[in-house]
């Protein structure tokens, strides 16, 4: 009989096991890596490309392209797209990131040869039609508008305009810029960007040799290049000199604070170490930054840190919103728990604490055969391979409070960190 008065066994985290994907190249240059779970009968298959150059003064294209993609083609409406996905029972999605954009679905494999050729027609032919691109761009303005009210999206905004500039990673869009969208500019993008020899195509679920060669054939040799390589080199950061930025807001009840300056990303070798000292300060629910302005000050409902990994760069961040007559008293307190990692040795239990619960936290995220894959586009986009995260589990493991310490000291200079209020200060 189950005895509630003794705990659980619990056993630490050696190492994470991570499936191998299959890979192969196909004819036109598109790279396919696969994993098979061989289980249920459904497949996930992402077209993932990188983003072309950012111009500044096109700085929307990139964006636009991306989120006009199914609505529409020479040969499917918009309606016909989405009906024909919804019969056949898939889903079908793009998303826009700052380093690659990408266009997604889920299809059950009996229904591949009908819904493969849906997606074979938005890569090849998608037409950005004048009236879709004039709804996006009514619509966006409106969002853009509702966002601008929002001391949190503002404070973002001017935090990534300080670290990067007016680059990709930069881009604070303005209204004009929606205005000034065309459609021979989609297009022209598109056709450079969209192509295969700028395409990972990445498969994950029952990958049997069917599906495999179902999709592969259907995106080989007829699926051509353009004329014009993808170029996908981007412009040099241009992090501003100014360290304070402060917008009022008179009647605001609540001010938005972002605070934190550029970053070593996943390919650094101190990465996994400093993302052990940032889950300390504030990543996650336990961390000093909530026991301390959260649990013991009352100043806010939540606040955190993180470390943001791009290709070309990264972030240290910390963000929350404060009661507005709190905010410096706030900021204050952000400032005592930065230093104190720079001064005193994190206590031995509150570091066995975190890694626990980093370990468990990678582990509990490998729950399905799609999660093995999103693992590895971390990695390989970050031009890492899989043995990544054996190194990053052994450094959460054996990492020290005195490294911690030395990497405090190293990467966390409050007086060198950016810092943005919207609201009150």
């Amino acid at each position: 009989m189950l005895n509630r008065t003794t705990a659980p066994d619990f056993r630490t985290i050696n190492n994470i096991n991570l499936i191998e994907p299959g890979h192969t190249v196909l004819d036109n240059g598109c790279q396919v890596y696969w994993f098979n779970s061989g289980d249920q009968d459904l497949v996930r298959v992402e077209w993932i490309f990188g983003n072309l150059r950012f111009d500044p003064a096109k700085p929307l294209l990139n964006l636009a392209v991306n989120a006009l993609l199914n609505e529409g083609t020479s040969t499917l409406s918009a309606a016909q797209i989405a009906e024909t996905v919804d019969y056949y029972g898939a889903f079908l999605q793009s998303d826009y990131g700052y380093d690659q954009s990408q266009l997604t679905m889920y299809s059950l494999n009996r229904h591949l040869q009908h819904t493969l050729p849906v997606v074979k027609s938005i890569l090849t032919d998608s037409q950005f039609f004048e009236q879709e691109l004039e709804t996006y761009i009514r619509n966006q303005q409106q969002k853009l508008q509702v966002s601008l009210q929002k001391n949190d999206i503002l404070a973002r905004r001017a935090f990534n305009k300080a670290l990067y500039g007016n680059t990709i990673y930069g881009l604070t869009a303005e209204a004009q810029d929606f205005q000034q969208l065309q459609r021979t500019d989609l297009l022209a993008h598109f056709k450079q960007m969209y192509q295969p020899s700028n395409c990972t195509l990445i498969i994950a679920g029952k990958v049997d040799e069917d599906a495999l060669s179902q999709i592969t054939s259907v995106f080989n040799t007829d699926w051509q290049n353009a004329a014009m390589p993808a170029d996908t080199t981007q412009p040099a950061l241009q992090p501003e000199q100014e360290r304070f930025y402060f917008t009022e807001k008179p009647n605001a009840l609540q001010s938005a604070i972002r605070i934190g300056g550029p970053a070593i990303n996943r390919t650094h070798p101190d990465f996994p170490a400093v993302q052990v000292l940032n889950t300390v300060l504030g990543g996650y629910f336990g961390s000093r930054l909530m026991a301390n302005i959260r649990e013991d000050k009352g100043y806010t409902y939540g606040i955190g840190s993180g470390i943001s990994s791009l290709k070309h760069g990264g972030a240290f961040f910390i963000a929350s919103e404060v009661g507005a007559d709190v905010c410096r008293s706030a900021v204050e307190e952000i400032q005592k728990e930065v230093n104190l990692l720079k001064t005193e040795l994190i206590p031995e239990d509150e570091l066995s604490l975190v890694r626990n619960y980093m370990l468990g936290s990678l582990l509990g995220s490998l729950e399905n055969v799609f999660s093995h894959a999103d693992k590895f586009k971390n990695a390989h986009f970050s031009g890492l391979d899989n043995f990544y995260y054996q190194k990053y589990t052994e450094v959460v493991k054996t990492v020290t409070a005195e490294q911690l310490m030395q990497l405090a000291n190293k990467y966390l200079n409050f007086d060198d960190f950016y810092k943005v209020i919207v609201g009150k200060y």
